[in-house]
């Protein structure tokens, strides 16, 4: 069934929402709704930059941010959609905004000029397993006094795997904004207004993911992007179907190694028991054989040596 809208976790659609001119009335909207501000003081307008590149994706031409934009003070704000799972996303960021940061120290810059950055990123995996809210804001706090005295970096996650609101509970700005992200691709038309709420810059969010007003080059790209996801996961389970595969392999290997040796040992262990019960069976006849030949009863030898009577006497008519 083809559905009215499009994915806004996709990577051209999220950029086509959110990173266009046309449309940045939609991001002033959803960082004012989305991000904590220490001073309360709504972003009034932005300014698109040029995204945060290395060298090698500057050859490629590929930015590795998706959204990098300054408002009218002077902050800049990294805005990411991460479908894959990527256990170095943490890390990445904190590079984001790091590079970000230095990027501001123009030659004969001033370190007073320094403006905050603020990293916002929705993830479609879980990156904290160890809390449950679905939203987390990060900064760096005294360890002692908990005061906030490097000011000029801030992190928040939203974690979509984690965020289970019905249609119904959506009653905060934040919560219409990840339900739109979750299900925006299966969300029927005539719903689009009980989400936002009658909020006319959901509703434009919404429309834009609208297919029927893409052209044939948008919605080829589109696809692209669909297939680039569909072959990075599928690159993904097929590594992770072959790491299983060479563990499982590699363990019944190492217990097949670990059986021999342990039999190995066990045959050994065995060898010298029988060995030394074999050693000990033929002093004791020794013993017997010497008490048997001065003339000591059998009784008193059987005592001695532990052999039975039997044995002794069986001695006794080899040596008659």
């Amino acid at each position: 069934m083809i559905t009215k809208f499009l994915d806004p976790k996709n990577d051209f659609a999220f950029k086509r929402i959110f990173g266009t001119e046309k449309n940045k009335d939609i991001l002033i909207h959803f960082l004012n709704d989305m991000v904590t501000f220490k001073e309360k003081h709504p972003i009034q307008d932005v300014t698109f930059l040029k995204p945060v590149q290395d060298p090698d994706t500057a050859v490629k031409k590929t930015s590795i941010v998706d959204i990098l934009c300054r408002d009218e003070k002077g902050n800049q704000y990294i805005v990411e959609m991460q479908v894959a799972k990527d256990k170095t996303f943490e890390k990445r960021a904190q590079y984001y905004a790091a590079k970000a940061y230095v990027s501001q120290m123009v030659k004969g810059g001033k370190y007073e000029d320094l403006k905050e950055v603020i990293f916002l990123a929705i993830t479609d995996f879980i990156m904290f397993p160890q809390t449950k809210d679905y939203k987390s804001e990060h900064v760096i706090l005294d360890i002692q006094t908990h005061g906030h005295h490097l000011r000029d970096f801030s992190f928040t996650f939203f974690e979509l795997p984690k965020f289970h609101k019905t249609m119904d509970e959506l009653t905060m700005m934040v919560d219409k904004w990840l339900y739109f992200f979750k299900h925006g691709e299966e969300t029927a038309e005539k719903d689009v207004a009980k989400i936002g709420g009658h909020d006319e810059v959901i509703e434009k969010a919404y429309e834009e993911l609208n297919r029927f007003s893409w052209n044939e080059i948008e919605m080829n790209t589109y696809e692209q992007e669909l297939k680039h996801e569909w072959d990075h996961m599928s690159i993904m389970r097929t590594k992770f179907e072959e790491g299983v595969e060479a563990g499982v392999k590699k363990g019944i290997e190492r217990g097949i190694e670990r059986g021999i040796e342990r039999g190995i040992e066990r045959g050994r262990e065995e060898g010298r028991e029988e060995g030394r019960e074999e050693g000990s069976r033929e002093e004791k006849i020794k013993i017997a054989k010497a008490f048997l030949s001065q003339g000591v009863n059998i009784e008193a030898i059987a005592m001695a040596t532990g052999l039975s009577k039997k044995e002794i006497l069986q001695f006794f008519s080899e040596a008659s």
